[in-house]
């Protein structure tokens, strides 16, 4: 029987010399010759030689070739040589689908894994194996992997150790931890990678106690190796177990598995993310008796972590001397440089980066990101302009650098030239930083058509499982843009509703002035089973302030404390004193102030400040002005609040001293600044600015909305 997948003209000369190889006895160490092949063409001319002299025998050639053609991308060759031969053998398929599988064409080697079985080609102990790998790396439904299983069980390949760590691992993947456990326990033999694959797949599910059990009971059998050690240590790291990685650093000290660099450095990530101490990182660092780059990558990440610039920078200097830096440690140095907004520290890492030739899109991202960071967007726009191929990441940096440096405009260009490249598709990260523009901007019609792009491209996308921070954003969008019931409908649609989400719609529904549905909000989030924060607080007394619900904001501010145990910060005190004295207890509200534990600041004493101009209380108003000149003696909106205080009670004299130590201080308040969205473009309006295209036409239409106020005021007045 024949089998064929592709049709080449080369076909008959592959036959005449493969005929022709039962003649020739000649013997050549093309094996090794084909070991040492590093490039296509090379491969080519052994393959040649060996069709003009001995063919393609013995087997193991064959498949070697195979091999080396799939590395090199070239399937039209591997092919050939498939269909060379009368009836390929179980090495034979092995082969191409293994070939299929080391190139990533997991759905191809399935198929081909198809193909053998209609043929009826027998197995041998390496094609299950070979098979669950395509599987596991395609992370296919569970059904795929209890088929082999079944398949190898009617095969007699049920006991083999080999198929059954694979087999574990394919459950694994698939999620099915139960399966996986139940398969191991019916093994009759398991070596250290039976146990090593049944531990890490608990873990890899988040079960760090079952994980130490099956560790502890291996020990009883045999001892595991730096693989498992390797293990059992990113489990300590993952779940902070501070103790049980002492217990495990105290093994590898008995045992002597201490040499192994890797173990070393595990151990190092340990105390790192285990929540230990500066002293025992440092300790356990000067132990290690050769530190490569990586031990001092993680003990820079260490510091840079606890925001601890001048540690990174001590050590970076100390790690220069000891070994050469390599560009995971570049990177690292410059994240922590960008968190300080450190331009000058920024600019000497680009400099050294260029020097050393360590560069590549990751680390010039990072810089990107750093001088945005620090106020310098025209740098990194210049960087983004250097860097010859754009990931989602470099487009999503240059973003966001934009937006945090107010360029909202230039942020909205650069999204439109990702999409004009073609290149490059929007992830979740950018489109999340695109809801954030538009919130700015409140430009309602532009954040529904991202909202729109959103549902058709990235909805279902499998990119990110955690979808909750970009609907939490757009949620933020729908509010700021006055749209509460868009947001509402988000909010609803919402699979997960995290902590971050309940608090963004009570935020909504209190500056829209809907104070009692904050508080049913903040109600069901609490019969949800989802625990309020500080944040959450905060939000729920601004709602109760910016609706006069006075009674309902102090027993929230009492049960944040009392209840929940949530020690009042200085915000909730802010806002608890906005809400005392919007509701005219100005009193109560500088009572609130002076007793509290920490400094007031200038926003607390700017609430009563503004409070008392409404209530018009003089006396609680100037004391509250005298504070803010303390603290703020620059601050030219609080002396235009106190100057309007004394010319609400006619105290002339008093008016023109503020206004006098104003100009004596040269104190100017900047022109306020607006925008609005009119069939998707954006228009913006600065205080007296008249070079708007349209300035007559809105002059004249803000004129007859003055006099239509005028109007309605009169007639109310009248009725």
């Amino acid at each position: 029987m024949r089998f064929r997948f592709c049709s080449f003209s080369s076909h008959i000369l592959f036959r005449t010399h493969r005929l022709k190889s039962y003649y020739l006895t000649y013997s050549f160490p093309y094996s090794s010759l084909l070991h040492s092949c590093s490039d296509l063409q090379a491969v080519k001319r052994i393959h040649a030689s060996l069709i003009v002299s001995s063919g393609l025998q013995p087997l193991s050639v064959a498949s070697k070739l195979i091999t080396l053609y799939s590395q090199f991308s070239d399937f039209q060759s591997v092919f050939s040589i498939f269909n060379s031969f009368e009836e390929p053998n179980t090495i034979i398929w092995n082969s191409i689908i293994k070939s299929h599988v080391e190139s990533g064409l997991f759905s191809h080697a399935l198929l081909l894994y198809g193909r053998m079985r209609e043929f009826g080609v027998a197995h041998d102990s390496f094609t299950f194996p070979i098979v669950n790998k395509a599987i596991r790396s395609l992370g296919c439904h569970i059904e795929y992997g209890e088929m082999v299983h079944c398949v190898a069980m009617q095969m007699g390949f049920g006991q083999d150790v080999y198929f059954g760590n694979t087999m574990i691992e394919v459950y694994v993947k698939c999620g099915s931890i139960g399966n996986a456990s139940k398969l191991f326990d019916e093994m009759n033999h398991r070596d250290l990678v039976s146990w090593t694959s049944i531990i890490s797949g608990y873990i890899y599910r988040e079960s760090f106690s079952k994980g130490l059990e099956l560790f502890n009971k291996m020990r009883m059998e045999m001892e595991p190796n730096s693989v498992t050690i390797l293990v059992m240590l990113q489990a300590c790291s993952t779940f902070e177990s501070a103790n049980e990685g002492r217990e495990l650093h105290g093994y590898v000290i008995k045992k002597g598995i201490m040499l192994d660099a890797s173990v070393g450095n595990s151990i190092l990530r340990m105390y790192t993310k285990a929540g230990g101490s500066e002293e025992d990182v440092e300790t356990f660092f000067s132990e290690i008796d050769e530190r490569d780059i990586v031990s001092w990558n993680i003990l820079i990440a260490f510091y840079s972590s606890r925001g601890d610039i001048t540690k990174v920078a001590e050590r970076f200097n100390e790690m220069r001397r000891e070994v050469t830096s390599s560009i995971e440690t570049l990177t690292l140095v410059v994240s922590a440089v960008a968190d300080c907004a450190n331009v000058s520290d920024g600019g000497m890492l680009h400099c050294l980066a260029k020097k050393t030739g360590l560069c590549d899109s990751v680390l010039i991202t990072s810089l990107l990101s750093l001088y945005a960071k620090c106020g310098a967007p025209e740098i990194s726009a210049q960087l983004f302009r250097d860097i010859p191929h754009r990931t989602s990441i470099t487009w999503s940096a240059m973003m966001s650098g934009f937006t945090q440096n107010g360029s909202f405009r230039d942020a909205i260009e650069l999204f439109q030239q990702m999409l004009a490249s073609g290149h490059v598709q929007p992830n979740h990260d950018i489109i999340s930083t695109l809801f954030i523009i538009y919130t700015h901007l409140g430009a309602l019609q532009l954040g529904k058509a991202a909202h729109a792009y959103f549902i058709r491209n990235l909805s279902s996308s499998p990119e990110e499982e955690d979808s909750a921070p970009l609907e939490t954003s757009l949620l933020n969008m729908y509010i700021r843009c006055g749209s509460i019931s868009s947001a509402l409908a988000c909010y609803n649609r919402m699979a997960v509703k995290d902590v971050v989400t309940w608090t963004s719609m009570i935020e909504g529904f209190g500056t829209h002035g809907l104070g009692f549905e904050a508080l049913g909000m903040f109600k069901r989030m609490l019969e949800s089973g989802v625990e309020p924060n500080s944040v959450t607080f905060l939000s729920l007394l601004s709602a109760c302030s910016h609706s006069g619900l006075v009674r309902e904001g102090c027993d929230a501010f009492h049960s944040m404390k009392w209840r929940f145990g949530i020690e009042p910060n200085l915000n909730h005190n802010t806002c608890m004193a906005d809400l005392l004295g919007r509701s005219g207890k100005l009193k109560e509200a500088l009572t609130l102030i002076i007793k509290m534990v920490v400094s007031p600041d200038s926003r607390i004493w700017g609430a009563l400040l503004a409070a008392s101009r409404v209530h018009g209380d003089k006396k609680v108003g100037e004391y509250a002005a005298e504070k803010l000149m303390e603290l703020e003696p620059d601050n030219v909106g609080y002396y235009t609040i106190w100057s309007n205080i004394e010319a609400s009670v006619g105290r002339w004299g008093e008016v023109e001293e503020v206004r006098r130590e104003m100009h004596e201080r040269d104190l100017k308040k900047k022109p306020g600044w607006s925008c609005i969205e009119v069939k998707g473009v954006i228009h913006g309006f600065v205080s007296g600015d008249t070079s708007h295209d349209h300035v007559e036409e809105i002059s004249k239409a803000v004129e007859c909305l003055n006099r239509k106020i005028q109007e309605v005021g009169v007639l109310s007045i009248i009725l």
